[in-house]
């Protein structure tokens, strides 16, 4: 059925149409698509999740559409980027489509409605699987006060989430991916471990911490964060987010416009990451891949290189809500995904 309403949506602008979706799904367009996606539980992080498939940040910046995504059949569903305050993002236009290389370019820079909107919006929800809320820093926030917005967030929905995911790879916040590196990443994640300690103490439940980076890190890099993660006690890893590069598109409509590449072509990146990542933690913290999964073979390509969990945003644009299922009917039924069992 989504090849039918598809050409009306690709008809609009890549913004538009993602407003329209949006707005869809807040009226139950959702109950359009009923879920055949099979049950194929898996263990990670100290959660068990009813298959492996999840959305990604981004669709639902602000927690509106929870209960119209999970009639899709997802595994869990990641809310945000959520920050502080409410800011408006980048100038329009911001997302670009290209259809012949099954890709996405945005430059949308975490607009959302802000912290308290994104609490109501999750306390007003019937969902009661598997919650990812991804919080951020405010764009007007210096990078050296970038800790205050991470740990305001990371408070404010320790509650209310199944893991909380600490995004510090954008490339449309300025200075954000810096945090990635050295000292930085250490003394923002060092003191967001304590709090996390503190809040599962105080609300009887393990929160799981989760940090995503970015697919453009050298191999050196990765190390160095990898060493990082284990130091810290991190408890799982996104890989990755969208790309500067430009691989594949040269010379497309829209190719040269700012923000991060998504989608097919950023599958070769985000595989090597999850690889070298993969090999540095050496099964020590799972890993959730991501980037380039236009079908179930490459997300079973994630797999193979060390992730236990994947996530979905682009290749829904190109392929529909067929596509959760596609990859949960493929994905191994006895797969042992836990802690240093990730394959």
């Amino acid at each position: 059925m989504y090849q039918l309403f598809r050409p009306l949506l690709f008809g609009l602008s890549g913004e538009a149409s993602h407003d329209l979706t949006l707005a869809a799904l807040r009226a139950g367009a959702g109950k359009l698509w009923p879920a055949r996606v099979p049950d194929c539980p898996q263990e990670v992080m100290g959660i068990e999740f009813p298959n492996p498939v999840g959305l990604a940040a981004g669709l639902d910046k602000n927690g509106d559409c929870i209960d119209g995504l999970a009639s899709l059949g997802f595994g869990f569903i990641e809310i945000g980027t959520v920050t502080p305050l409410p800011q408006p993002g980048n100038p329009r236009p911001r997302l670009f489509r290209l259809p012949r290389a099954q890709a996405l370019i945005n430059r949308m820079g975490f607009n959302n409605l802000g912290l308290d909107y994104l609490v109501r919006a999750v306390e007003h929800s019937r969902y009661q699987g598997v919650l990812g809320i991804n919080i951020g820093k405010n764009r007007d926030t210096p990078v050296e006060r970038a800790l205050d917005d991470y740990m305001l967030c990371l408070e404010q929905v320790h509650a209310l989430a199944s893991y909380v995911v600490i995004n510090l790879s954008s490339p449309n916040t300025p200075g954000l991916r810096t945090l990635q590196h050295g000292d930085a990443l250490r003394d923002l994640l060092a003191p967001l471990r304590r709090r996390q300690t503190e809040l599962d103490r105080e609300g009887r439940r393990r929160v799981p911490l989760v940090v995503k980076i970015s697919p453009d890190n050298s191999e050196a890099e990765l190390a160095v964060m990898a060493q990082a993660f284990i130091d810290l006690g991190v408890d799982g890893v996104t890989v990755g987010n969208t790309t500067l590069e430009r691989p594949g598109v040269r010379g497309m409509a829209h190719a040269d416009e700012e923000g991060g590449l998504s989608g097919a072509p950023l599958k070769p990146l985000a595989d090597r990451a999850l690889e070298v990542m993969a090999r540095e933690l050496d099964g020590r913290i799972p890993l959730i891949g991501l980037g380039g999964i236009c079908g179930a073979e490459d997300a079973l390509d994630k797999r193979r290189l060390g992730a236990s969990l994947v996530q979905l945003y682009s290749g829904l644009v190109f392929r529909g809500p067929g596509l959760i299922g596609e990859v949960a009917r493929a994905w191994p039924q006895s797969v042992p995904v836990s802690g240093s069992d990730s394959a």
